[in-house]
């Protein structure tokens, strides 16, 4: 999974400015960036595969899937089965 270090070391800047510098211009720091990303990926998974929940979990990068489960419905409403049953 894509962090606000590894992503900010890749552009050559500190954390906290990459962070400071995405707020400024979209709003959004670079962890909110970092979860936007990893949330619609998991909905094409959702809807364009036949993996398993944890699958892709696990391919996104999360070591525990009850976490992805908690970001998921935090950041859409929803579970991911049941926005999986709803597309």
């Amino acid at each position: 999974m894509p962090t606000v270090k590894f992503l900010a070391e890749q552009v050559n800047l500190s954390p906290s400015y990459l962070s400071d510098l995405l707020k400024k211009e979209t709003g959004k720091n670079t962890q909110e960036h970092i979860h936007f990303y990893l949330i619609e990926e998991a909905k094409n998974g959702l809807i364009n595969t036949d993996k398993t929940v944890n699958e892709i979990a696990y391919n996104l990068g999360f070591e525990y899937p009850q976490y992805f489960n908690k970001l998921f419905k935090q950041k859409t409403g929803q579970t991911p089965m049941e926005y999986r049953n709803l597309n």
